[in-house]
């Protein structure tokens, strides 16, 4: 299975169904430029945000924009780089799992609508799966696989083996597949906005 490969618009139309059923605001965008522009549509000015470490991010502009500060955002990222009194950071650490705004992306999305993400430490799962108000999850669609088992085969077979090149080669320190979390649908009640960004190239892992 060819997990780099894109799908054709039959399939990508179908997922983006799929996930507009589930009450997800959902864009198709063509390249990285779009799906940034997208982001910044998204996101009013004066809005907390926190992301998570991200290729795909990276690879659309999206970091190096964060950190030009001409967004207009609190970014709970930077000032908590910024900190450098532990108790400190560590109360900054605390405050950002509220962030308005969550961006990341996932590492398996089925065409039925249900995605996955998986985490070594965690961290970014709270902000997934209750609290952050408003998600933006910007994926390639080469992400999309037909079924969950398919999702989990790309995520172990696939991310995990070059997510450990990748951590290796940009720390020294690779990752483990610890924590995993099956997105399949959001409780109306809680009354959060997901947002899915579908970009047409091949991004991230």
């Amino acid at each position: 299975m060819n997990f780099d490969s894109l799908p054709n618009k039959q399939i990508v139309d179908k997922t983006a169904m799929a996930l507009k059923a589930k009450q997800y605001n959902v864009f198709v965008v063509k390249d990285e430029q779009e799906a940034l522009t997208t982001i910044k549509k998204i996101i009013p000015k004066g809005e907390s945000v926190m992301n998570g470490a991200s290729v795909t991010l990276e690879q659309i502009g999206f970091v190096d924009y964060l950190k030009s500060g001409k967004h207009g955002w609190v970014n709970f990222h930077e000032m908590i780089l910024a900190e450098k009194d532990p108790a400190k950071q560590a109360e900054l650490r605390k405050k950002s799992v509220l962030s308005d705004y969550y961006l990341g992306s996932v590492h398996a999305l089925v065409e039925n609508g249900e995605f996955v993400i998986a985490s070594n430490t965690g961290s970014q799962l709270p902000h997934i799966v209750f609290t952050s108000q408003n998600l933006v999850f910007v994926i390639s669609t080469k992400k999309i696989v037909a079924t969950l088992a398919d999702a989990m085969k790309r995520l172990e077979e696939h991310v995990v083996p070059l997510e450990d090149k990748h951590m290796m080669s940009k720390y020294g320190v690779g990752t483990s597949l610890n924590k995993i979390v099956i997105f399949k649908n959001e409780n109306p009640m809680m009354y959060r906005k997901i947002n899915i960004i579908l970009v047409e190239k091949d991004l991230g892992f």
